[in-house]
């Protein structure tokens, strides 16, 4: 079992990298409070990092229709070292519901399971998460395998219900030969007694933060809206499993084309074809070069339908390779192929998942450290300043130390006039960020929600809710155009501001950044693309269960929504925090300064004998100063460090 201890052993370097990164942050954070360099933004700032660092998850997403071997591969390549089959794996509809599997420290093994009676209700399994009450739970005996299995087997539970019942929960579909044959009477049928399961289970991988999730057959990806729009688009890999003595079936295809294939190559670089179940290819009576041919031809003709290189499709046998890691053998476990798969995984997965935290976290580190280097750079110049005019004034005369010093005082003076113009644009930015906000704020979100709920409420036909939905999306559209616009005149301002403040007073010119909308924007796109793709293929027939099924997909898309404009709002806080906190920092560093300067040059006009001693100390501030540059700089090197070399050894900051 080389390839899973390996697949093992670079999950848990992956976790080890991500608490050397924290710590090293740590370390930054902790050195700039000793300092008197942070501040109340940088707390904040440094706090939501940590906390993305330690809420970090690797979400591998597996589908299938049923029968493909899902869940027997999940525990072939994850669950083998218990000895047995941790999920339930038989022939047939086995994942009956969406199933998480997950570790969460703060709850007892259990399983939680929503039950199927919530689709009745306008509400996602998002917003039902937060309410405990709302599942049925069960613990997990880890001493006992057998109630283990017991446990888990609720999963997978049925139950015969009504046709009609099964209709408006949307799990009915007449045009659905396959309900038909699976009713053994006219007015009944078995549907799922769970909507959504969530396994709680301490595995070493789990544990490190690795989420599993086991999804259904088409039916239960179409009619479940979270899966369609929140958890498949936001797995950081997928693996579509496929039958290798099927090859790529019709359904399959649907499965493919109207919920994994996606646009983006960058999202279809993360999606895994495994034709499993290739140990039904084997035959003892025909040469190996010709089974080995057959699957070749079977990895390249699926390939070629799914529209992928073949170096992404995978031929294994996940029971085979469960069996041979169970009973210890090495040859079966080679021949199943699974130690490819997995050994593709840690390959291609875990570095792909350091390389976007690492990019994300560097970009932060670097923005927090460019605002402490303002503050340090511009307190050098100050001293610069103020022993350059001390330094002029060995060997003046009383009259010339009495002209600096009006003259600083007179610069003062102008300094301090100018500032009732920084006052002004304090209050002129405050508009326009409430303006800003206004524009993305929840209160017109929940408005437009509202209307848009009631339309379709009225309008129960295709034309109707069409017209609504389209509404909906251009007013969220208009929403964060606006606010564009609006993130855009600030923008210019600030510079404008930056620039004279710059010119008049001799500071550091500081270009603020801008602020760009796309990716919200694009994010509401990828949303109105699966209504357009998902919700008007529900109205080929107007029925009163894919009207109900409608309704529950414009819950979750405006669930979804609300996410993206809480974080639009939380980004655009921090943007309006980062643009502005760096002018007040210069303008009350400058203000600092000139108030020393005038201060130091008092000392001397009063007493001659202490210009050597206040250039002294100017002097050793300012190798204070250097050195503190230097201790940043090295701090933020040794982030760097741990974020370009994962693989090397910690090594000392020296600070």
């Amino acid at each position: 079992m080389v390839q899973s201890r390996d697949l093992a052993a670079r999950f848990e370097a992956y976790s080890d990298w991500r608490r050397r990164l924290s710590s090293g942050i740590s370390a930054l954070h902790q050195w700039l409070a000793e300092q008197d360099l942070a501040d109340a933004q940088i707390d904040l700032k440094v706090q939501r990092l940590l906390e993305r660092l330690h809420q970090d998850k690797l979400v591998v997403a597996f589908v299938a229709e049923f029968s493909r071997g899902k869940s027997e591969l999940i525990n072939a390549i994850f669950f083998a070292d218990f000895g047995q089959r941790l999920l339930p794996s038989s022939a047939g509809r086995t994942t009956m519901c969406p199933t998480e599997l997950l570790y969460d420290a703060s709850r007892a093994p259990s399983i939680r399971l929503l039950p199927i009676e919530t689709r009745l209700k306008d509400a996602t399994v998002s917003d039902f998460k937060n309410y405990a009450d709302e599942w049925v739970t069960i613990p997990l005996e880890l001493s006992s395998a057998e109630k283990m299995s017991e446990a888990l087997g609720r999963v997978s539970q049925v139950k015969r219900v009504p046709i009609a019942l099964a209709r408006k929960y949307g799990l009915y579909d007449d045009e659905d030969i396959f309900a038909t044959i699976e009713s053994e009477d006219e007015g009944a049928i078995d549907i799922p007694c769970w909507r959504h399961a969530v396994i709680n289970f301490p595995h070493p991988l789990l544990q490190q933060g690795l989420v599993i999730l086991d999804t259904p057959g088409l039916n239960a990806i179409g009619t479940e809206p979270e899966l369609t729009l929140n958890l498949l688009p936001n797995a950081h890999a997928v693996l579509f499993i496929l039958a290798a003595d099927a090859g790529v079936t019709k359904t399959d295809l649907d499965v493919w084309n109207q919920h994994l294939a996606g646009e983006d190559p960058a999202q279809k670089s993360g999606r895994i074809a495994i034709l499993n179940k290739i140990d039904g290819l084997w035959d003892e009576l025909k040469p190996e070069r010709e089974v080995v041919a057959e699957i070749d031809r079977q990895v390249k003709s699926s390939a070629l339908l799914l529209g992928l290189p073949p170096t992404q499709v995978y031929a294994v046998s996940a029971q085979k390779g469960l069996l041979a890691k169970v009973n210890g053998d090495d040859a079966l476990l080679a021949k199943s192929r699974l130690p490819v798969l997995e050994e593709a995984l840690s390959r291609k997965l875990i570095p792909a998942k350091r390389d976007i935290v690492g990019a994300a976290t560097r970009s932060e580190v670097r923005a927090l450290a460019s605002g402490v280097r303002l503050i340090l750079d511009a307190r050098a110049a100050g001293i610069a300043e103020q022993l350059a005019e001390l330094r002029a004034l060995r060997g003046k005369n009383q009259d010339v130390v009495e002209h600096m010093m009006a003259r600083v005082r007179e610069e003062k003076d102008l300094f301090e006039k100018g500032l009732q113009r920084f006052t002004a644009l304090r209050t002129v930015f405050s508009d326009q960020t409430n303006k800003l906000l206004d524009n993305i704020g929840l209160d017109a979100l929940r408005a437009n929600a509202g209307r848009t709920r009631r339309n379709i409420e009225s309008s129960p036909f295709t034309k109707g809710v069409r017209g609504a939905m389209n509404d909906f999306f251009a007013s969220i559209r208009g929403d964060f155009e606006q606010a564009a616009r609006q993130s855009a005149e600030i923008h210019e301002m600030m510079l404008a501001m930056y620039a004279r403040v710059g010119k008049e007073h001799g500071l550091e010119r500081f270009a603020p950044p801008p602020y760009s909308m796309l990716k919200y924007q694009k994010e509401i796109d990828r949303l109105e693309r699966a209504y357009n793709q998902h919700f008007n293929t529900l109205w080929n027939m107007v029925s009163k269960a894919k009207f109900a099924l409608m309704k529950r997909f414009f819950e979750t898309i405006a669930s979804r929504v609300k996410h993206v404009y809480d974080i639009a709002n939380r980004d655009v806080e921090s943007w309006l925090k980062s643009v502005m906190a760096p002018l007040e920092t210069q303008v009350k560093e400058h203000h600092l300064q000139l108030r020393r300067r005038l201060e130091s040059i008092k000392r001397i006009h009063r007493a001659s004998g202490e210009l050597e001693e206040r250039v002294a100390e100017l002097e050793q501030s300012e190798e204070a100063l250097a050195a503190q540059i230097e201790a940043l700089e090295r701090k933020i090197a040794a982030i760097d460090f741990i974020i370009e070399q994962p693989d090397a050894l910690p090594r000392a900051a020296n600070a």
